[in-house]
Parts: C-alpha cells; structure tokens; sequence
C-alpha cells in the first residue's frame, strides 16, 4: 500500500481541504481501513484499487465509511493522473454513490456527481425552534 496526503481545491501546501489517499493492490478488511482513517485523524481517508479500466474508490472518516466524498475523489483522481496511469483522460470510480467520472483538463480536472431526487420532508416545530425562524411553504410542495 501506498498513502500520499493531498491538499484539494488549492496549489498551496497546507491549504484546500485535506485527505489521505490510499492505493491498494488489494482490498483491505474494513477494520484494518477503519483504523487507518482513524490513524490519519482526516475528515476522510480514500482507498482505491484497480479493477480493469476503472478504480473501486471507497471513503472513511476516523469513525465510519461515507457514501460520497468529493474532495477525496479529486485528490485520488490527481494520485492517478499524477503518479499510476499518466496517459489516460478520465477514470472512472465505482463507489457507493454509482459510478463517478473524473476528467484531466490539464492544470483542472472536471468531475461529475450524482443527481438526487428531491423528496418532500415537513419542517415541523422543534425544527424552526431550533434554527430560530419560522418557514413559509412557497415551494408549491
């Protein structure tokens, strides 16, 4: 295994948001990448392997693993670009959130994410308490 620490969304050392990056030849058990997320004390530790033409890329915090990360998937994508496959365009990861397309464009890299549907939830009193305002339904819900 090897692990870089990447700073995303800057080109400063010590700024952007933070995470570790963890390349796999193989999977590790949950437990073993739970307590090396906990080890790095980041908001998320990335794991990724290879599986053909894409990667499997899984996210953990110290306490949990996460559905989605995108810091974390952009900072494992220039890993990829920058240090395992330098001749490719775009990879594509194969996570818990579907599948999530990371393009090289040079000095920036574009990714997608999922879409969620919008679901109706009632705000209801004890939530307006605790923000302190009261909520008026002009969404057409």
């Amino acid at each position: 295994m090897k692990q870089f620490i990447v700073d995303a969304f800057t080109d400063k050392v010590f700024a952007g948001n933070q995470a570790a990056i963890c390349v796999l030849d193989d999977w590790l058990s949950d437990e073993m990448m739970l307590n090396i997320a906990g080890e790095n004390n980041f908001s998320e530790t990335a794991f990724t392997v290879k599986e053909g033409d894409d990667y499997r890329l899984r996210w953990f915090t110290p306490e949990t693993e996460m559905d989605l990360c995108g810091h974390a998937t952009l900072a494992t994508a220039y890993v990829i670009f920058e240090h395992y496959d330098l001749n490719i365009a775009t990879i594509t990861f194969k996570t818990l959130s579907g599948d999530l397309i990371v393009k090289n464009k040079g000095d920036l890299y574009e990714m997608n994410f999922p879409a969620y549907k919008f679901k109706h939830v009632e705000v209801t009193d004890a939530m307006e308490e605790a923000l302190g305002i009261r909520f008026a339904n002009d969404f057409g819900f």
